[in-house]
């Protein structure tokens, strides 16, 4: 599967002058960049020595721990051989004595010419003892002693084999004293197997420029040339891509080549149609991002490859796709990333273009039916790779740090190699950090020069000088775009008659926010802010429907009248998610974001949380909700105070509390809380939910609350 590496045939027109040329294969020690000498020249490839395909040699010492079938007779013709020595005549008792004494040495002999001959051992049958009687059927469950396939490679001096079994101490080290020891309940320990040293890797500046590549991949949609990609250079890419692995070795994938301008006119207007409704569906500031970003790579390329997968491919029972049909799709996507990691070798940009409707794009490329699109990739030479992928440059998303994706162990373990794990929340809230200093002094001093009274601008200068210290910068970025999370849950209080609403209704006003019906669809339609739902804990089942998260940790919460509302794992787990959908959004490109909550009987565990870490009365933090009467509401009181009676819950222990009397979307919109402070995005809180909220988040990490501004009073 090397992918050749030879110089251009000599009948290929090359690229224009300014085009980029592939780089000569470099010394073990250096890698060796072609400086252009053209004044414009396009983006050069990544230079690499020239790999050696070397075929792996077998591990001559691979040897299985038990006797492989057909060499237990000769372990049992041994065995027999000491029990019954006195029934054999002397002379046979010898040739069988000579003959044990001689076997570890061929077996020896033969495991070091395999050796060097890099082939794996086949198994060694030797003949039993002519004068030995014929072993009995072994007792059921039995181990047959490993006589044939010795584990260790050199004998011992005496012309024992590598398990320390020659003829000479067969009864001192035998399959009989293996076999008292296992009845003795002693484990028989193997000898470790000298396995030789390990496969080679690749020399310092070959590993170089396969990390290089990898680095330096870049998805360009402007500045590509109208240069020819030369056919060897094409065939090259080409195959990169078919040596990509693939599921049971089907290779799904065939590679689509267009050149024809009428072929890309018409691929063109089917991804201008959907990038167009693509557009409309967008919040305002995000369909303006969207607008400044060009895919006119199709008409601006020579060659564009359409990358496809068959999943019928390699028949009926394809190892491996069984279980996993997606398997198909996911071994295309390999060939995707070989072909771009070649073509970036070769100095060829790649844009990958994804606005179609896949069976509109089948039918005009005249795909079969059992044929998908993968991929459609412009390549062609370009002026330039970017520094950073353009989307991040451009804000539209941003970098995730290896840190938060490498689990150890378990999901939710996170660490790099070498490091101790930690959890979601404990490594989110080492980063959790004041307000700058200097970007807060700066943003005071700016407020003080500027011709108006003090303070006229109210609570403007005041978030003014907030933003400026959560960025570090001032005058700070404008807090757009931005998102609200509407996180979602039931609440088993609802059982003692402290809301006039049926709990079904937290399921309805879900629905209702996906289809785009409720007050805050309305609300963030009108400021072009972006709307997705959380299922933290909402009771009945949701529609899986655009928009929403699926993140429920569990169906409601308990009565907390009659026993904490969750667990403390569970209660770490509700946190994680809001610290998940903050990384989430503001890795999406949003630089603010803001609360929503839905579940009925929230507003009874939130006068419960605000009464427990602010020492106010319950009766003068319990409010009405949605509209109870003035007996509904005694009875809401009353719940509420019977609840801290029953736990009693500690300040001190914020998980505690939320596990005692709070809601799982409390303790979402607390972690989500947290999650933004680590990031440095500025929070705005929606109501007493959020509030009660912030109070945990406050708890768990005194500074998340500088993050924070108030929605209203």
């Amino acid at each position: 599967g090397a992918v050749p590496d030879g110089p251009p045939a000599a009948d290929v027109v090359a690229p224009s002058a300014g085009a980029a040329q592939p780089v000569e294969a470099v010394s073990p020690t250096a890698v060796t960049v072609l400086l252009p000498t053209t004044p414009e020249p396009p983006a050069e490839p990544v230079s690499a020595q020239a790999v050696v395909t070397q075929e792996a040699n077998e591990d001559p010492t691979h040897v299985a721990t038990k006797a492989e079938p057909d060499a237990a007779p000769v372990a049992e013709a041994v065995e027999t051989a000491a029990v019954e020595a006195p029934a054999v005549e002397p002379q046979a008792a010898e040739q069988a004595v000579e003959k044990q004494a001689v076997e570890p040495q061929v077996v020896e002999k033969q495991v070091v010419e395999k050796e060097a001959a890099a082939v794996e051992a086949p198994t060694v049958d030797a003949p039993a003892p002519e004068a030995v009687p014929a072993p009995a059927d072994p007792a059921p469950g039995a181990e047959p002693s490993d006589a044939g396939a010795p584990e260790a490679v050199g004998p011992d001096v005496d012309g024992s084999d590598a398990n320390g079994s020659g003829a000479a101490d067969v009864e001192a080290d035998g399959p009989a004293s293996d076999e008292a020891a296992e009845a003795d309940g002693e484990p028989v320990e193997d000898e470790p197997v000298d396995r030789g040293p390990a496969a080679a890797g690749y020399d310092d500046a070959s590993r170089e420029a396969v990390h290089r590549v990898m680095r330096e991949r870049r998805d360009i949609r402007v500045g590509f040339r109208p240069d020819a990609v030369p056919d060897d250079v094409l065939v090259r890419v080409l195959e990169a891509a078919h040596a990509a692995p693939s599921v049971g070795y089907s290779q799904p994938w065939d590679f689509v080549v267009i050149r024809s301008e009428e072929t890309r006119v018409v691929v063109q207007e089917l991804a201008q149609r959907q990038r167009e409704a693509y557009a409309s569906s967008l919040p305002k500031a995000r369909a303006k991002q969207f607008l400044e970003i060009k895919v006119e790579a199709i008409l601006e390329t020579p060659v564009n490859i359409v990358v496809t997968v068959d999943t019928t491919r390699g028949g009926r029972h394809t190892l491996g796709r069984q279980t996993q049909p997606q398997m198909g799709p996911y071994s295309s996507a390999l060939a995707v990333e070989n072909l771009w990691l070649a073509a970036r070798a070769e100095g060829l940009g790649v844009g990958w273009v994804s606005f179609f409707d896949e069976r509109e794009l089948a039918n005009a490329l005249g795909l079969p039916d059992h044929v998908d699109v993968v991929a459609y990739l412009c390549v062609g030479y370009v002026d330039a790779f970017p520094e950073e992928p353009e989307l991040a440059s451009s804000g539209w998303a941003k970098a995730r740090p290896l840190s938060w994706v490498v689990h150890e162990e378990t999901y939710g373990r996170r660490g790099l190699p070498g490091e101790e794990p930690v959890s979601l929340l404990e490594e989110t809230l080492q980063a959790v950090r004041p307000l700058d200093a200097k970007a807060l002094g700066a943003a005071w001093e700016h407020q003080r020069t500027m011709t108006k009274p003090p303070g006229s601008l109210g609570i403007l200068e005041t978030i003014g000088a907030q933003l400026s210290g959560l960025a570090r910068t001032f005058p700070p970025p404008v807090p757009e775009p931005a998102a609200v999370a509407v996180f979602a849950g039931d609440h088993g209080v609802h059982a003692q008659g402290v809301s006039p609403w049926p709990q079904e209704v937290t399921a309805q006003m879900v629905r209702n926010f996906l289809a785009g019906g409720a007050v805050v669809n309305a609300f963030a339609k009108q400021i072009g802010v972006e709307v997705c739902v959380v299922d933290v804990g909402v009771a009945t089942d949701l529609p899986n429907a655009t928009g929403l998260l699926p993140r429920r940790v569990r169906s409601g919460t308990g009565d907390m009248t009659q026993g904490p509302a969750m667990t403390r794992d569970e209660a770490i787990r509700a946190v994680e998610v809001g610290i998940e959908v903050a990384r989430d959004l503001v890795t999406a490109g949003n630089r603010g974001l803001l609360t929503g909550d839905m579940g009925i009987a929230n507003t009874t565990a939130s006068a419960a949380l605000i009464s427990v870490f602010t020492g106010a009365d319950v009766a003068e933090v319990t409010g009405r909700g949605t509209g109870i009467d003035d007996a509904t509401h005694e009875r809401k009181i009353e719940v509420v105070k019977a609840a801290l009676a029953l736990h009693e819950p500690d300040p001190a222990d914020p998980i505690g509390v939320l596990a005692a009397v709070g809601g799982l979307e409390h303790a979402a919109i607390a972690g989500y809380i947290i999650g933004a402070a680590a990031l440095r995005v500025p929070v705005v809180l929606d109501g007493v939910i959020a509030g009660a909220a912030a109070l945990v988040a406050q708890a768990i990490a005194p500074e998340a609350v500088a993050a924070c501004v108030a929605g209203h009073r």
